[in-house]
């Protein structure tokens, strides 16, 4: 009665509500309304915010964190025992400061050679010197921060993984081979190579086949204890220990918190050419020629190179001028040159320059000869040549140190790029000569000018040689940049002016490539030589130096001062006297004597290095020359204000005359280098003297009347000259110039001094400082950058020591912070590109990583054994160390670590109530609080001894910070990560250098530092909760900066502070979150803050997994949850500190507070009534699945007992999994069918069974829905009746492989005691979730990898979610953009498309999707891995859910349930591995409580049956051991009950029939093989031999044997319907005296049908069917209202009386194991009807339909079913509707039911005469019935064989397309 109660409330259950399909598999004794009453009155597992009794905090509340580093204190890391010491404490070398040694390019440091350092050079020295200063913490690798989880690490962690097998794979292997073969006919697979042809004629002899392998001691008997513990270790065999490293990595756009370390900030070069001269040859060799190469932008007007000299001359040539050379250095040998091009672009030219030694006459006259003699004609001019070589002779030997311009030609690089990059690489190799003249490549490449700067990439093209044959000669009047720009241009153009102009013919032979990375014997532009030089005496080649063509933003790195001087036109018009060969001398004068000259000028080719003055080219005879020379000089180290650039101007004599000099002064000026502190830079136009300068001329400038000197012009300005320094020391910029000056003259203490107009001294120092301090705004940003460094340790310097002018402090601290801000954020605002996903400019952070350290200057390091600082600490500025400072007193690459902070002085916490100090902080401080004492310091002997202040820089920052307003705040929170991570910075070295790294963390830092830390903290978190809607991309970089700041101080402060923070954060966001309409963007911050936090690398140590959770002090009455006093488990009362660990309950969250956070944000999001979107499902999900992936690959935690206390901090992660239960993904639905292994079901989904039965019909006969009918995703029923947004595919897979982490990690103890207080509800919910487990983990097999392989994964849905989500304001679009589609969408939840799911399944990190065969060999080997782990993880569950209900009085529910999802693994592919397992587990279940399968429910029985014999027909041998070897316990347990195994015998022989009727790729001979092996144990069983078992055991397999023959038979049909339709017509007719095998066969039949679109006959199989149930329901008992027995079917057809053979002589109703299936019952006859039913309506059969309802009707109406009965005559009417509308084709008359009797001759009859061929022939549109109803409204007799003549008339009646199917009748119906 109770069974049939049950069965009741089910029924309810499934008519109200759908129920997903893996519900259905399950919990078949709990109704929906028992589940909607018990989630109402007790809540959901563990979870509720309402149950504010278990909790007195809830969870939308953060609760106080344990004060941590008291429990530290009194927890002492050998209280611990082994692995669990070090999960107590931090380590004690964590935090560790390393000086890593500044790498060096060059062999040379490069370091300025005097003595004397300008206080410039000297800072310049110290930033581009010093050591990096990295402080680390050491196991920070081991967070995600900066070592992600991709997928290339997940794979690296994946090699070597053992292959599961598979049978779904060796199925699609077999199948494969076949499929290639297109000749051979379809058939169905086999693994037996037997020809097809001698099936059918063998006869099998069982006894003579083989049997598998016998299990060992199989039929031992031993004690169930024994049993389990030898399952459970085979179980730990071989197991992968982390679950998490065989799943996909997480998804890296959620990856929040990663960072990247910052590069090491480097020299700046941009893309390198490399030029190789070869060779220059001139069709006359009289003299030398000399060469120099300079890259020109034509488009930006600029020249982006400074010149490259090389000399190809002969030594013979060389020779002439060795008077003047009489020493070579080897750098100006160099002929190969590298040259850095910033900005690409397509108006770059190589511009080469030619000059010659001076002689008389003018260009015009000298490079004659060159254009008219030919080598080919030297004997014609022989005597000429002879006197020019006469002529070039004379000349090199008077006036060698003199050149004159000759000839030019320019290369257009992008021509060389794109013609040689466009080549086939087959076409030539790199050392190919392209001759071409000028206009030759022009004419190839005028379509390519309009290219733009894309496609311009001088990093990777083709080398190329070229030889230039075209030279133009110089014109004396346009030698200027402006004129060469012209020249340019035109050459570009078609019709080049340049083109009509003779030639200089030459052979330039010059090689193009790009350069290699680290060039050997390389010469930097300092002439240093650049690593690798591995033989100084090796000719070099030379990097030039880049004028890049736009600002470039990289700070300096090296030291670097050079000066260019281009002297550019001089007009001496108005000059008397004879001034017409014009020179102009260039020297570097330290003072005014001449021999003050400095050999700082750079030499040229083939001459000395170094020079102390340099000449211009000479024009013949013009008083106005234009010059195009480059002076480079080097500048000292120690400019003073003597220093200036001498420029003599000499007339050359060239024609030697007596009582005439070589060279004639005639003019003199100059330009004083350093003026007020700055270097003079710039375009100049001086007046010359025509005298000597006078005495002190050096420090006035030439625009200055000085009394009695004589000038050219009347001091007009008559010598144009530019001057260009590419310096790192001095900035050209007034405003930083200015704000160095102040800052040196006070250092230096050096008053007064002048600056410009104003006077600097003691009393407005102050004022002047600031006031610079302030323009430093409106310096030019790419100076800032350029000399970042500097000026931020400048700033900072004046923040920690402001200096002491008469004893007051000048207090700059607020000054320098709002200079710091502005700055920060112009560079951020202006660099966007040089940023990375948080929004941090890499120039500012690889500032802080590497260059920043607190000033300080201390005699030598700290010494072992004694405190490394004495105190007072003596502190010192940078500036006054001479030479390099020695700032960080530390030897190299030392590590410094801080050390175990447990010391037995713990003073109380400084943060009492965190929101207090916030409240009122600002309004009680002012910035002139003084955080600085006053301490001695000397300077140099020269200065007087001063006092200096001392600051601390996090002290400060935090200071000014907090009191900031308006600007300055706004420009400090945009860029808040800078300070951030300066003050961490700067609270880490402090520690180091006061030495309290080992002090306790509370007493590291002053209260008031605490203090204001607090404010900022409350201050922002303040901003975020209030702006988050607002300024959106700020609030995320803010929110972001917040996180990793107290992520940071989490390895620094005390740890408690730093939870209180993070408290105070959560609550201010919580209390918005009341109050806002739209939460989602807010709670996504949350998220993010919370996901930065956790990712520490001492996370499992910061929430105290080894504390034992203690349950509250006074818990109120109902902290013995209502849980408990339902729970029909437990007798005794919940163990509170279990329930606490499994709850998010306060003592939970309080200890384990970082943890509790996680977990109760993923609870919040997940809950029903929450308004979580898909978007924030993932972003909670995906961070426990990050978390949980850190722990599993970090390999400190790799031991088991650290592992159990790891998963003790995610214990209630199972609790919200089973709360979110319903708004799971359904894995178990899958719309498209999917082969399972060689003997599965040719159904698609789960179910035990084949049939026609419809999903609403199955779920009334008390059973899983049957697969062919599934329509829609069953949704579980809603907990309390809510709506719930359900999770999608990806979400839901994420967040069950963290539930089996849990679960598989856990301690299982522990999970039993909680598992024993669970109610029977919520077990049941627990198996829910196993059960889906199985099916979201199923392995699907190389063909699927292969098959997903071919899709494009498109997230259309995706982006019309957020789309919508913007719209709708939930969260701002540009938010959105900026996230870089951080949130994918996992496709939306209520659109289930078939192959999104199916897609989703594996989808992988990378969008990739042409992968090579062996990664998806790769991907299938581990999907098979991971979906053995996940079953067995599942086994193992279930082994403790088993153990928990022992004692339990309820246990046949639960046991029930445990089967089912035993036998849904079974149905799922698995792999050999896992199915041994399982065996084993379910034998030992059955063993333990065979009463569940033979007294209880006969489905459980009847579905264990099929599983294992599908199993037994598997092509794994290991499988089919296990599964015969379960498959005979089962019947020798049976039989020991009750001495026959009735039941099992009858379930076997259904299973075979319904596998073999409906499989497609069942294999014979591999079940043929297990039934021999179930014959040898009933052979070699001793202790049952004298029993009648042994022969029921060959009575049943001889019998399985025959349905096995009838298979074959059926195999031979597999092609031909008709046939095999008649075939298991006659093979149900031979079960007439079998109620149950008869019914499984007649069910087989309409399968078929079914499939093939044959209503009708389907109908008439299910009519034939319901009757044989009747039939045994008649003889059970006798109701009124049931039909009679076939009698009540006749008038639907009078065959159905051929079920009434059964009766009582033959069947005994009591009988066991018969008719003992689900459908023979009032339900299942229901079902069967229905489905009848609606066969016959989609047959169009209507009168039928209404035939099948009169059955139907009293049943429903004695159940007083009104809904039912509602349905039913609503199709009633529809039926007969139909008839109706459908009469007026052909009228229906009294005659047509005449009963004829009709016979058939042997002879073919045409249509005309059969009146059977006239009936068939009705159109099937005729009154809606074709011949078919035609026949069953006369009554015609059905028989099974129809006569060939028949048949032949039915063809041809087809043929005729009379009728679509007359065959497909007459192989059912014989008349």
């Amino acid at each position: 009665r109770e069974r049939e109660g049950e069965r009741g409330k089910e029924s309810m259950a499934a008519s109200s509500t759908e129920r997903r399909a893996f519900a259905h598999k399950i919990n078949r004794t709990v109704a929906a309304e028992v589940r909607k009453q018990v989630s109402r009155e007790y809540g959901s597992p563990q979870l509720s915010k309402k149950r504010s009794g278990c909790q007195s905090v809830p969870l939308t509340e953060v609760v106080e964190p344990v004060d941590f580093e008291d429990y530290v204190n009194t927890h002492p890391p050998a209280a611990e025992p082994g692995p669990l010491r070090e999960l107590v404490d931090f380590p004690p070398d964590d935090v560790e400061l390393v000086l890593e040694e500044r790498e060096c390019r060059t062999l040379e440091p490069g370091l300025p050679e005097d003595d004397a350092l300008d206080p410039r050079v000297r800072d310049a020295l110290g930033v581009y010197t010093d050591d990096w200063l990295i402080i680390q913490r050491k196991y920070q690798r081991f967070s995600t921060i900066h070592t992600p989880h991709t997928a290339e690490r997940q794979r690296e962690r994946q090699r070597g993984l053992a292959k599961q097998t598979f049978e779904l794979d060796d199925l699609g292997d077999d199948r494969g081979g076949q499929e290639d073969q297109e000749d051979l006919k379809r058939r169905s697979v086999s693994l037996d190579d037997t020809p097809r042809g001698s099936w059918a004629s063998s006869i099998f002899d069982l006894k003579n086949s083989s049997p598998d392998c016998l299990l060992p001691s199989l039929l031992d008997r031993s004690p169930p204890e024994d049993m389990d513990r030898r399952n459970a270790e085979q179980r730990t065999e071989r197991r992968h220990p982390d679950l998490l490293g065989l799943y996909p990595a997480p998804d890296e756009d959620e990856a929040v918190e990663r960072c990247t370390v910052p590069e090491v900030p480097k020299e700046h070069f941009g893309q390198r050419i490399m030029v190789k001269c070869l060779s220059l040859k001139f069709e006359i060799e009289i003299e030398p020629i000399f060469g120099s190469l300079a890259l020109y932008d034509m488009k930006e007007k600029k020249k982006i190179s400074e010149n490259f000299y090389f000399d190809l001359n002969s030594d013979h040539m060389k020779g002439l001028l060795r008077p003047h050379t009489p020493h070579t250095a080897i750098s100006t040998l160099a002929r190969s040159a590298i040259f850095s091009i910033t900005y690409p672009s397509p108006d770059i030219f190589l511009v080469i320059k030619l000059e010659k030694v001076l002689q008389q006459g003018d260009i015009g006259e000298c490079c004659e000869p060159y254009m008219v003699m030919k080598e080919s004609d030297s004997s014609k001019h022989k005597e000429k040549l002879e006197k020019l070589r006469g002529q070039a002779e004379q000349s090199c030997a008077r006036l060698g140190l003199y050149r004159m311009p000759f000839a030019w030609t320019a290369i257009h690089l992008m021509n060389i790029v794109s013609s040689v990059g466009g080549l086939d690489r087959g076409d030539s190799d790199s050392d190919s000569e392209r001759k071409g003249t000028w206009n030759e490549r022009k004419k190839k490449t005028f379509e390519r000018m309009s290219m733009g700067e894309e496609m311009c990439n001088f990093a990777s093209f083709r080398p190329a040689t070229l030889t230039v044959t075209n030279f133009f000669k110089q014109e004396g009047d346009r030698l200027s940049d402006e004129d060469l720009y012209k020249f340019l241009a035109d050459m570009r153009r078609p019709s080049s002016v340049l083109r009509r102009l003779r030639p200089v013919t030459a052979q330039l032979k010059i090689d193009i490539s790009p350069a290699p990375d680290s060039p050997h014997y390389c010469l930097s532009p300092e002439l240093l030589h650049v690593k690798p030089y591995p033989d100084l005496r090796v000719r070099p080649t030379k990097e030039v130096l880049e004028f890049p063509a736009r600002y470039v933003y990289v700070p300096y790195t090296t030291y670097r001062n050079l000066l260019y001087v281009y002297p550019q036109s001089l007009n001496f018009s108005s000059r008397q006297g004879s001034v017409r060969n014009i020179a102009v001398k260039v020297q570097f004068m330290a003072g005014e004597d001449p021999s003050q000259a400095l050999p700082v000028i750079f030499g040229k080719s083939s001459c000395g290095e170094f020079f102390k003055e340099a000449y211009t080219p000479v024009i013949y005879h013009d008083k106005s020359p234009e010059f195009y020379e480059e002076v480079k000089m080097k500048v000292p180290a120690n400019l003073t204000d003597n220093h200036h650039l001498l420029f003599t101007f000499y007339h050359i004599s060239c024609q030697q005359k007596q009582n005439t000099p070589l060279e004639t002064p005639v003019g003199y000026t100059w330009i004083p280098l350093m003026q007020h502190g700055r270097l003079r830079t710039g375009s100049f136009t001086l007046p010359v003297s025509v005298e000597k300068p006078p005495p002190s001329y050096s420090v006035l400038t030439p625009d200055v009347q000085l009394p009695g000197m004589k000038w050219v012009d009347n001091h007009k300005g008559v010598f144009n000259v530019a001057v260009m320094a590419a310096s790192s020391v001095h900035t050209q910029d007034p405003q930083l110039d200015k704000f160095f000056t102040l800052a040196h003259v006070l250092e230096e203490y050096s008053f007064p001094f002048r600056l410009k107009d104003v006077i600097i001294t003691e009393s407005n120092v102050e004022t002047e400082l600031k006031a610079s301090i302030g323009q430093l705004r409106s310096a030019l940003l790419e100076t800032c950058v350029r000399f970042l460094h500097q000026l931020l340790n400048k700033l900072i310097l004046l923040i920690v020591r402001p200096p002491i002018i008469a004893g007051q402090i000048v207090n700059l601290g607020r000054a320098a912070f709002e200079a710091m801000a502005l700055l920060v954020n112009q560079i951020h605002k202006n660099l966007e590109g040089n940023q990375d996903q948080h929004s941090r400019n890499n120039l500012l952070a690889s500032y802080i990583y590497y260059c920043f350290h607190l000033p300080t200057l201390d005699p030598s390091p700290p010494v072992a054994g004694s405190p490394p600082y004495g105190l007072p600490i003596q502190y010192a500025t940078l500036s006054r160390a001479t030479g390099r400072p020695s700032s960080l007193n530390l030897s190299r690459s030392k590590s410094i670590s801080n050390s175990n902070p447990d010391l037995a002085s713990t003073p109380t916490s400084p943060d009492d109530e965190v929101q207090k100090i916030i409240g009122n902080k600002a309004a009680e401080r002012s910035p002139n609080r003084m955080s600085a004492f006053l301490e001695g310091s000397m300077f140099s002997a020269s200065g007087p001894a001063r006092q200096t202040a001392r600051k601390l820089l996090h002290e400060e920052l935090a200071l000014q910070w907090v009191v900031s307003t308006s600007t300055v705040r706004e420009a400090a929170l945009q860029q808040a990560w800078f300070f951030f991570q300066l003050m961490v910075k700067s609270m880490s070295h402090h520690l180091y250098l006061s030495d309290k790294l080992e002090a306790p963390r509370k007493l590291r830092f002053p209260d008031r530092f605490v203090d204001d830390i607090a404010a900022l903290v409350g201050a922002i978190s303040a901003d975020i909760a209030s702006r988050y809607h607002k300024d959106v991309e700020l609030i995320e970089r803010l929110n972001s900066s917040l996180a990793f700041f107290l992520n940071d101080l989490l390895s620094l402060m005390d740890r408690g502070f730093v939870f209180n923070l993070i408290r105070s954060y959560c609550k201010q966001i919580g209390n918005k979150l009341q109050m806002t309409q739209n939460p989602n963007a807010l709670i996504a911050l949350r998220m993010d803050f919370l996901r930065i936090v956790c990712c520490h690398e001492h996370y499992v140590t910061l929430n105290l997994p080894c504390s034992a959770l203690s349950p509250p002090a006074s818990p109120s009455p109902s902290i013995c949850s209502a849980t408990s006093q339902s729970s029909a488990f437990s007798s005794h009362l919940q163990d509170l500190r279990i329930a606490s660990m499994f709850e998010l309950s306060v003592p939970f969250r309080q200890q384990h507070f970082l943890s509790g956070l996680l977990l109760t944000e993923l609870a919040l999001i997940l809950e029903p009534d929450g308004e979580g979107v898909f978007f924030l499902h993932k972003k909670a999900i995906s961070t426990v699945h990050n978390m949980l992936c850190s722990h599993d690959s970090d390999p400190r935690y790799t031991d088991p007992q650290v592992r159990t206390h790891l998963a003790q901090l995610y214990l209630p992660l199972i609790g919200i999994v089973m709360e979110a239960l319903p708004q799971l993904y359904d894995f178990t639905e899958s719309a498209a069918p999917r082969v399972r292994h060689v003997s599965a079901l040719a159904d698609e989904g789960d179910s035990d069974s084949a049939g026609t039965i419809s999903p609403t019909v199955a779920m009334a006969i008390a059973g899983s829905p049957l697969p062919h009918y599934k329509v829609n995703p069953f949704q579980l029923p809603a907990v309390a009746g809510r709506q719930s947004s359900g999770l999608s595919a990806e979400s839901s897979r994420n967040l069950l492989i963290c539930f089996l982490w849990v679960l598989k990690n856990a301690d299982s103890d522990v999970l039993e005691r909680w598992f024993s207080d669970l109610s029977v509800p919520q077990i049941n919910r627990l198996l829910d979730l196993l059960h889906l487990c199985l099916s979201c983990f199923e392995y699907k097999g190389k063909k699927a990898f292969e098959r997903i392989n071919s899709l494009t994964f498109k997230k259309s849905q995706d982006m019309k979610a957020r789309l919508e989500e913007a719209i709708l304001g939930t969260i701002g679009a540009r938010q959105e953009m900026v996230r870089r589609s951080r949130e994918r969408s996992p496709y939306g939840s209520q659109e289930n498309v078939r192959w999104r799911k199916n897609v989703t399944h594996w989808r992988q990190n990378t969008d990739r999707v042409d992968k090579t065969k062996a990664e998806m060999e790769h991907e299938s080997v581990v999907d098979g891995n991971l979906a053995t782990e996940a079953s067995l993880v599942v086994l193992d569950t279930l082994e403790i859910i088993v153990k928990t209900v022992l004692l339990s009085e309820t246990k046949e529910s639960i046991l029930g349930g445990v089967l089912r999802v035993l036998l849904h693994s079974m149905a799922c592919n698995q792999s050999a591995l896992f199915l041994q397992h399982c065996f084993a587990t379910q034998r030992a279940l059955v063993f333990k409580f065979p009463e569940m399968l033979f007294e209880e429910d006969t489905e459980l029985c009847a579905d264990l049956c099929l599983r294992l014999l599908r199993h037994c027909s598997s092509s794994v041998g290991a499988v089919r051991s296990h599964a015969s070897a379960s498959l005979y316990l089962l019947m020798r347990q049976n039989f020991e009950i009750g001495n026959n195994f009735a039941r099992v015998k009858m379930q076997v022989t259904m299973s075979l029939s319904s596998l073999v009727g409906t499989s497609q790729n069942f294999n014979e001979e591999h079940l043929r093989r297990s039934l021999k092996t179930i014959l040898t144990y009933a052979e070699d069983d001793l202790e049952l031999r004298d029993s009648p078992f042994p022969e029921q055991v060959q009575d049943l397999v001889f019998n399985l044997h025959m349905i096995l023959t009838d298979t074959v038979k059926m195999k031979e049909h597999q092609e031909d319907p008709e046939m095999l339709i008649d075939l298991m017509y006659r093979i149900a007719k031979g079960y007439q005296n079998s109620p149950d095998l008869r019914l499984t066969w007649l069910q087989n039949m309409a399968g078929k049908h079914s499939e093939r679109g044959n209503h009708a006959e389907a109908a008439h199989c299910l009519v034939h069917s319901a009757a044989l149930v009747a039939e045994y329901l008649n003889m059970l008992e006798d109701c009124r209202y049931l039909p009679i027995g076939c009698v009540t079917f006749q008038n639907i057809s009078s065959n159905v009386l051929e079920e009434s053979a059964v009766s009582d002589d033959i069947l005994s109703p009591e009988e066991e194991g018969i008719c003992a299936g689900k459908y023979f019952t009032e339900t299942g006859l229901i079902g069967m009807l229905e489905q009848a039913a609606a066969s016959f309506n989609m047959g169009a059969m209507y009168e039928a339909v209404n035939e099948v309802y009169k059955i139907l009707l009293p049943i429903h109406e004695a159940n007083r079913d009104f809904k039912k009965l509602a349905t039913v005559h609503g199709k009633l009417q529809d039926a007969f509707n139909k008839i109706n509308n459908q009469s007026s084709g052909w009228e229906v008359g009294p005659s047509v039911f005449v009963l004829f009797s009709v016979s058939f001759l042997s002879v073919r009859l045409p249509p005309d005469v059969c009146p059977l061929a006239r009936i068939l022939a009705l159109p099937r549109g005729v009154g809606g019935r074709g011949g078919v109803t035609v026949l069953h409204c006369l009554g015609v007799r059905v028989s099974t064989s129809p006569p060939q003549e028949m048949r032949e008339c039915a063809e041809e009646i087809n043929y005729k397309g009379r009728s679509p199917r007359p065959s497909h009748v007459l192989a059912q119906l014989d008349i």
